[in-house]
């Protein structure tokens, strides 16, 4: 797809123009341009930890970096230098998880959150000199009040005085410098430690129309740079939320568990609100350089960008009742919103920059590519990429013929493609094309197609009955017509004939029995403070096959390099618990109970938020390996985003057509963290290797493949993202 340019113009132009052009700031365009991402390469390689390196940051003005890693040492290294200026030894008992630079104190203070619980700060200008020499230095503040491991943290830009932790155990705490250095104070459990902002011990939401019951483990939380007073957070579920921390309650302790605050938004794709599957989590969110839009990556799902939506605007919401009538056939649609309306969307009177004669040219070349692929001329990919460009590169600037052609072509490339979740962006694309034309024979034909994919033949029958009265001569569409009912009337025989069996089969389930999907699930969410402590952690990789609590496993091998990490070795015993005694148990003290929040909400029927809805999509790496696996915001901008991959390599798409620009090969296992330089168009990225990977745009020549090697090269990115998709399909959540 090298054939049409990208989104951020040519390099040239904004070179000639960044004096005479004041409106707009050239160094940031220039700092991560499409023309140097598919230039770059490894020119550095950081040797010095001896252990997986799970954390990297940089500091604000780009000097420095610093690293945490398995081996419980945090470097510091000199990014002119490329080289280690301090390896400090931190005294943490399992794993670093996150480490962070604290703003506005000349770069001396870093802070370290781990396996073990705890959150440590130190202070750089208590080192004995430099040099890489082990520096074993004592923390200038320890914080213990955690009791599952510290996955994140989050720093205010020009704020020196508080740093904020979110761990697996259902909180996140803010932690005062000014008002102790350590945690708890002396004499105390940390059950008392006031320092609670988020308490979401019985926050978690298996889907969206089920109340929050089990414990959210925190596995990740940003603050937003340009309005630090909102505070995103993501963990065991599958919906990100969003908090404004001057509407927050005053921080509490832990010694009894609280209601979870309102939060401002929810965030989370349709198709994945409904699901209630048990490995279904976030790994990482994030805020844009803007702060309008969050990112938020998947453990066993793709990366999703989405807008903020803090002033209304034309982002998409929905409540638990559209996800139904997404699939339910209705002759005239109305109400549910998939794209911004038609009034913004078709709009001519917008002044463009842009010759509106050579993109509706360019834009018909590109239909007629994706057509191609639907023949089978080319790969479905390069098809759909084709049909986004249109779509989502000039979906203004195109009218709603052009555009309903679009959204058929691109549904039915989806629906045979079959990578994970296709058929429901299929789903949506035909939805969009009906709302241009309610009687779309290729809507409604492909929407049945669909439907019939995900099982649902009864209302795939609709759509095709539907479509067959807009093409009655269409002879294939009566047999297709005929082959859903003969489905219909399999399964209908199937369920009668096992009908007898299954009652007395489900008659024991109706009482109290559990499902191993609900085990599953139950397994991470809902340990109490009650239950864990510091002393109890094991020194966890961040591999997601270790089950913790309820499970007890033996997986072979060196848990750390598993290069299959969706296969469970060795037997696994399940130790099932009474969940409601052993809530009731830890909302007790000093011999009293109180009613804890489930039960409470039990007393009144719960009324689901409104979610608000994917804007991108970003598919062809894989995340079901490990659990702190980022995507980030490359540049100031922010206009392409960045994920690790379970086969080793890293991804860059441009943000606003979710287009493949750059595919490397950054390890010989997992890469978890990317993080671009502030200013430079230069990339960090670290994983299971014990080293630092340096990338820049030094590659001779461009390409979409790490190196700039010349010539073929989109069988090699197909391969790579197909063996993806499969691992993706075949995650813990499949096998177990």
């Amino acid at each position: 797809m090298d054939s049409y340019g990208f989104h951020d113009g040519n390099i040239y132009s904004l070179l000639d123009n960044r004096y005479s052009d004041v409106r707009h700031d050239a160094g940031h365009s220039l700092q991560i341009h499409s023309s140097l991402i598919r230039r770059l390469s490894q020119e550095n390689e950081l040797e010095g930890h001896q252990g997986c390196v799970n954390a990297i940051s940089w500091n604000s003005s780009g000097s420095l970096l610093i690293s945490g890693s398995d081996d419980t040492r945090l470097n510091i290294w000199s990014y002119t230098g490329r080289k280690l200026l301090h390896s400090i030894d931190t005294g943490h008992s399992a794993n670093i998880f996150c480490t962070k630079f604290v703003p506005e104190t000349s770069d001396e203070l870093v802070v370290s959150g781990a396996g073990d619980a705890e959150v440590r700060l130190f202070n750089l200008s208590h080192l004995s000199g430099g040099g890489t020499d082990s520096n074993a230095i004592s923390p200038s503040a320890l914080y213990q009040c955690h009791t599952r491991r510290v996955k994140k943290l989050a720093v205010e830009v020009g704020n020196p005085n508080v740093v904020w932790s979110a761990s697996e155990d259902g909180t996140l705490r803010q932690h005062d410098f000014r008002e102790g250095a350590s945690c708890p104070p002396a004499g105390s459990s940390p059950q008392e430690c006031r320092n609670v902002l988020l308490d979401l011990r019985g926050g978690a939401k298996r889907s969206l129309a089920d109340p929050p019951k089990q414990t959210l483990a925190l596995k990740s939380c940003d603050i937003s740079s340009t309005r630090p007073h909102l505070l995103l957070v993501g963990g065991s579920d599958a919906f990100a939320r969003l908090y404004d921390r001057r509407m927050l309650p005053p921080l509490t302790s832990c010694r009894k568990r609280t209601q979870p605050p309102r939060c401002v938004n929810y965030f989370c794709p349709m198709h994945l609100s409904e699901r209630g599957r048990s490995g279904l989590h976030l790994t990482h969110v994030a805020f844009s350089p803007s702060g309008d839009e969050v990112l938020m990556s998947y453990s066993g799902e793709h990366v999703y960008l989405m807008n903020v939506n803090h002033a209304g605007g034309n982002t998409m919401r929905y409540t638990t009742g559209d996800v139904s009538k997404l699939m339910t056939f209705t002759p005239v649609l109305n109400g549910l919103e998939l794209q911004p309306p038609p009034s913004v969307v078709f709009k001519s009177s917008l002044p463009f920059k842009r010759n509106a004669t050579s993109i509706l040219e360019k834009c018909r070349n590109l239909v007629q590519i994706a057509e191609k692929s639907l023949e089978g001329a080319t790969s479905c990919f390069c098809g759909i990429e084709a049909c986004n460009e249109v779509l989502d590169g000039y979906g203004r600037e195109i009218g709603p013929g052009l555009r309903h052609e679009c959204l058929c072509i691109r549904a039915a490339l989806l629906l045979k493609r079959k990578w994970k979740n296709d058929v429901h962006m299929a789903i949506r694309d035909c939805y969009n094309a009906r709302r241009i034309d309610c009687s779309s024979f290729r809507a409604l034909y492909y929407m049945s197609e669909a439907l019939t994919q995900l099982g649902k033949h009864k209302e795939a029958l609709d759509f095709a009955i539907a479509a067959q009265c807009s093409a009655p001569a269409n002879a294939e569409l009566a047999e297709w017509v005929e082959s859903i009912k003969k489905d219909i009337a399999a399964a209908e025989a199937e369920k009668n004939s096992k009908g007898g069996d299954g009652a007395q089969k489900n008659e024991p389930r109706t009482g109290r029995g559990l499902s191993l999907s609900d085990i599953l699930y139950r397994s991470e969410a809902n340990s109490d403070a009650s239950h864990d402590g510091p002393g109890s952690e094991r020194e966890d990789s961040d591999y997601d096959e270790e089950l913790e609590l309820d499970f007890e496993t033996s997986i072979s091998g060196d848990e750390g390099r598993d290069v299959e990490p969706n296969i469970l070795h060795g037997s696994l015993n399940l130790r099932i618990h009474r969940r409601g005694d052993s809530a009731r148990e830890a909302t007790c003290t000093n011999g009293s109970c109180a009613s804890s929040p489930s039960s409470q909400n039990e007393r009144m029927p719960y009324q689901p938020e409104a979610v608000i809805d994917m804007k991108q999509r970003y598919v062809g790496h894989c995340n079901v390996g490990t659990d702190i696996k980022q995507a980030s915001f490359l540049g100031q901008k922010g206009e392409y985003v960045a994920s690790g991959s379970d086969d080793g390599r890293w991804f860059i798409w441009e943000k606003q057509t979710g287009r493949l620009v750059k595919m490397l090969l950054g390890d010989d296992a997992v890469v978890n963290c990317v993080q671009c330089h502030p200013f430079d168009c230069v990339v960090a990225t670290s994983g299971i290797d014990n080293t630092i990977k340096i990338w820049t745009p030094t590659a001779a020549v461009p390409s979409v493949v790490s190196g700039g090697a010349a010539g073929p090269e989109a069988s090699n990115v197909l391969e790579a993202m197909e063996s993806n998709q499969r691992r993706l399909s075949h995650n813990r959540e499949a096998i177990l």
